[in-house]
């Protein structure tokens, strides 16, 4: 079993930003690749990024640029850098673990407002 936990979400201004953090614990050396998805009200859950054990990223389109996933699987901790927010980030984000199995945060809110 994985266990996975979400903070550093909260509040910040159009063009701010937030350093998500994720700490893993459990049978951490089954998963193969940790990743950052979002749910806004109303909206299907998206993938955000994801990196590997050898360090492979991907990104969404809109948040290219934007957004860093960092991290080590190995080490059970993973981040989200988020830069130069939009309103269009608000949403609850997770952190998801996959292996053999999927796991999942219980999430940490982002609102971007003014």
């Amino acid at each position: 079993q994985v266990q996975l936990v979400e903070s550093g979400g909260g509040l910040v201004q159009p063009g701010g930003s937030l350093r998500l953090s994720c700490a893993a614990s459990g049978s951490i050396f089954s998963l193969n690749v940790m990743g950052w998805y979002r749910q806004a009200p109303g909206q299907q859950r998206e993938l955000v990024a994801e990196i590997t054990r050898a360090g492979s990223t991907t990104y969404v389109d809109s948040v290219k640029g934007r957004f860093t996933i960092s991290g080590s699987i190995s080490w059970a901790m993973l981040y989200l850098q988020m830069n130069s927010l939009k309103l269009d980030d608000t949403a609850v984000y997770y952190c998801s673990g996959r292996g053999s199995r999927e796991y999942w945060g219980q999430g940490t809110q982002v609102t971007v407002s003014s």
